[in-house]
């Protein structure tokens, strides 16, 4: 019997659910607040883009990598810990470290480390909550509650302090990770089994790049996640340009995420008890993507901006889980890792990626018009969904 098994139901949900609101500690402050920091930094949007996007878009190579290097590991939590000690690392070096050269090779090394940690917690949280019979939302969500509470957090702290306390709480952030994955999270088996060669499980990663459903379920849900490209990047800065200001920026942001929490503690458990499927949920995702970009190029006042955080819920958090499910549906047990980190790799790593490099461009040249483009990303997943969900439930 894995050695995890003997782990409390309760206290199993508790150490993922700390694991969580560590990592989202950091990207409740990373995502909103990077551009900020940068900006003041002197970069261009043009310059900001290319850094946030390169180690998403080296991800189709760096997350089947380090998915298959952490499998070669006998417990699951030891190169969640190796992973937050290099993003603490490459994040501590953007403080030290100045130019667009320094900061490029800082922040890829810590965003690639800190990307990867995110599909690995959720398959040891998939694996852990299926046997012990807690569901994966309820960890998950207290992740989304710790990205609320860090970025109006920092939105508070940006009232009184530079951006520069953006790098020390990701630093800060990323370094307490490491050091509780180390020695708190489960101590679950990557296998019960022998395991297997490097060679064999890259093998693994080459039949799921077969599988047309696959392929159709990550397409979806990368569509999807692109289509929020242009809001991670460069909402706070159009919205501090408003003169909303850095509280309100962070508080936006953190309305949004709640409704996300909502959306996972309260609408999805219904959504499985009426037997409405994945597939239905990206459309209904698309939709609200579609109706939230379009309007954000009109520049909307405090009270709209409210309302359209409001389909976070929708577009991000629908999207998201449905995404997890048609992954885990489609790969075969032995390959939920691999499956995870290369839908991770391309959903939210390439093609966001791409539409973090081109919303760069788009920013300087139509600032809020560039969200048009996440308005053609979010409808192209909602094209794909509607036509699998006429072949599968």
């Amino acid at each position: 019997m894995a050695e995890s098994a003997v782990v409390p139901h309760r206290a199993a949900a508790l150490r993922l659910s700390i694991g969580y609101v560590l990592l989202f500690g950091v990207t409740g402050v990373s995502l909103p607040y990077a551009g900020l920091w940068m900006t003041d930094r002197g970069l261009t949007g043009a310059e900001i883009g290319v850094i946030l996007a390169a180690p998403m878009l080296a991800r189709l190579i760096t997350g089947p990598v380090l998915a298959v290097w952490a499998d070669g590991f006998a417990r699951r939590r030891s190169p969640m810990a190796l992973l937050a000690a290099a993003a603490a690392a490459g994040y501590g070096g953007a403080l030290i470290f100045d130019g667009f050269v320094a900061w490029m090779v800082c922040w890829f090394l810590g965003a690639t480390a800190a990307a990867a940690l995110l599909p690995l917690s959720d398959v040891l949280t998939l694996r852990i909550g299926r046997r012990e019979g807690f569901a994966f939302a309820v960890p998950r969500g207290f992740g989304s509650a710790a990205f609320v509470a860090a970025n109006v957090i920092m939105g508070a702290i940006l009232l009184q302090a530079s951006s520069q306390a953006v790098g020390i709480w990701i630093t800060a952030g990323a370094a307490a990770l490491a050091s509780f994955a180390a020695v708190g999270l489960p101590q679950e088996r990557v296998t019960d089994g022998p395991r297997t060669r490097a060679r064999d499980r890259f093998r693994g990663l080459g039949a799921l790049v077969g599988s047309g459903p696959f392929l159709a379920a990550v397409a979806a849900t990368a569509a999807l996640h692109a289509s929020h490209a242009f809001y991670y990047a460069f909402s706070a800065v159009l919205w501090t340009g408003q003169g909303l200001g850095a509280g309100v920026t962070g508080a936006l942001w953190g309305f949004a995420v709640v409704m996300e929490i909502a959306f996972m503690w309260l609408i999805e458990p219904l959504r499985r008890r009426r037997g409405i499927g994945p597939w239905a949920l990206i459309v209904v995702a698309a939709i609200a993507g579609v109706v939230r970009w379009a309007a954000m190029t009109l520049e909307p006042g405090l009270g709209w901006l409210i309302a359209l955080q409001a389909l976070h819920a929708l577009s991000f958090a629908a999207a998201y889980l449905a995404g997890l499910e048609l992954v885990d549906r489609f790969s075969p047990p032995e390959a939920h890792t691999a499956a995870q980190t290369l839908s991770s790799a391309l959903s939210s790593g390439v093609v966001i990626g791409l539409a973090t490099l081109i919303s760069g461009p788009l920013y300087d040249a139509h600032g809020a018009g560039g969200y048009w483009a996440m308005v053609g990303l979010a409808a192209a997943g909602g094209l794909i969904a509607v036509g699998m969900a006429r072949r599968s439930p």
